[in-house]
């Protein structure tokens, strides 16, 4: 079994500088059956610190499998309004969100993907309006991740499912610092290196970037008075947050019609319960207007299909290649954590919190400043050692920016 003393200041860190719980405030969990030891150490942390009440939403693979192989279609796509009443009042009653994510990154692969694109674009349309608390940051929310028998096995293959599990435990416990003394500490050392290398883009306000490497060759234009953001956030009540943990990143939007050229994937895209891999974009005024996948191409062509902004960019972030993820020189087959082993970009909706006052916009008004709209957002990794990024000065000359997946300030 994994430290529990380390579970212990895991589930701290992810209640005191994850989602920053306060004293009187409500608390929803995410969480996997398979992850209740661990979730009920968040559950008595979260009270402990002063919670008025704690939601856990459980999630079963198994379950969810069998789901998708016996129910009917409308079941699977028509979202029951008390569900979607259930999260609406808890945000408007101010409340915190943690999804502790750890599903088998295969568990879909024998189900149709055009069934699990119409349900996840169901699900989607029925928390269209809960989602508008988390991307505008009016609540504090937080991902983290612990490992389970099937996803662990996927990381490690040749060990059994204890062992595959402990050596994950080790894995998430370092990347998210939950190792050393002080991890809050550390955190605050880090979320301030981040908003470093944030205020030094915020200063440049590049009008594009320039990004190379093998099979990459685009250019983002970026939209004019767009935001850098990283490391962590804070709620329209000014409390701070971290949305992700790990993060190594920094991120912006691109123009939603200002994107030319092509991308190659540079590790493995888990979306719905399936792999894509080895696939690479070509976009022309922003929009996909060719792909390629060596594995996945259906799934692939059905999230792009998803909706008009679907097949548009909403985030473009920097993280260098030298990140701990990275250099523990494995696939996490997990975007929270391969996303932040690399620079990468999202297709679907923006962060209107990523324009000079975009959260105030409606969407015709964040259409005109470039910001794309959709019912999905997923990231996708580009970033590798061989990067290399410009930046496009307001003169139109170009600026090294990344060299070979580092920063080149």
């Amino acid at each position: 079994m994994a430290d529990k003393q380390m579970q212990e200041k895991y589930a701290e860190l992810a209640l005191r500088t994850g989602v920053n719980l306060q004293r009187g405030q409500a608390l929803m969990i995410n969480s996997s059956i398979e992850g209740a030891d661990f979730t009920r150490i968040v559950v008595r942390k979260a009270y402990e610190l002063g919670a008025k009440d704690v939601l856990v939403n459980w999630q079963d693979d198994t379950i969810t499998l069998l789901k998708y192989q016996h129910a009917p279609e409308e079941v699977l796509t028509d979202i029951p309004e008390w569900q979607i009443e259930k999260h609406l009042s808890f945000a408007k009653d101010g409340g915190a969100l943690l999804s502790i994510r750890s599903t088998n990154p295969d568990l879909l692969k024998d189900v149709d993907p055009a069934k699990v694109a119409k349900a996840q674009k169901a699900s989607s349309e029925a928390m269209k309006e809960f989602r508008k608390y988390t991307m505008n940051d009016r609540i504090a929310w937080s991902i983290i991740s612990i490992p389970t028998g099937d996803w662990s096995q996927k990381i490690f293959p040749g060990k059994s499912k204890e062992d595959a599990k402990e050596a994950l435990w080790e894995q998430i416990f370092k990347i998210v610092r939950v190792d050393q003394d002080d991890p809050i500490a550390a955190w605050e050392e880090h979320n301030q290196n981040l908003k470093d290398a944030r205020e030094v883009l915020n200063k440049k306000q590049y009008q594009a970037l320039l990004f190379k490497a093998p099979g990459t060759d685009i250019r983002f234009d970026l939209p004019a008075g767009h935001v850098w953001k990283g490391g962590a956030a804070k709620t329209t009540d000014g409390n701070a947050f971290n949305p992700n943990m790990p993060t190594e990143e920094v991120f912006t939007l691109p123009h939603k019609y200002g994107v030319n050229g092509t991308v190659t994937s540079t590790k493995p895209l888990i979306y719905g319960g399936n792999m894509i891999d080895n696939f690479s974009l070509t976009f022309k005024d922003g929009k996909v207007v060719d792909f390629k996948a060596e594995q996945g191409y259906e799934t692939l062509k059905h999230l792009l299909e998803t909706d008009e902004g679907a097949s548009r960019l909403g985030e473009l972030a920097l993280v260098p290649h030298a990140s701990p993820i990275s250099q523990s020189g494995l696939i996490f087959y997990n975007t929270l954590f391969d996303e932040n082993a690399s620079c990468h970009i999202a297709l679907g909706k923006a962060y209107p919190t990523n324009i000079q006052g975009g959260s105030d916009m409606n969407e015709e008004e964040l259409d005109k400043h470039g910001v794309n709209d959709s019912l999905t957002h997923v990231d996708f990794m580009i970033g590798s050692g061989e990067l290399d990024i410009d930046g496009v000065t307001a003169d139109g000359n170009t600026e090294a920016v990344f060299r070979k997946g580092a920063w080149a300030f």
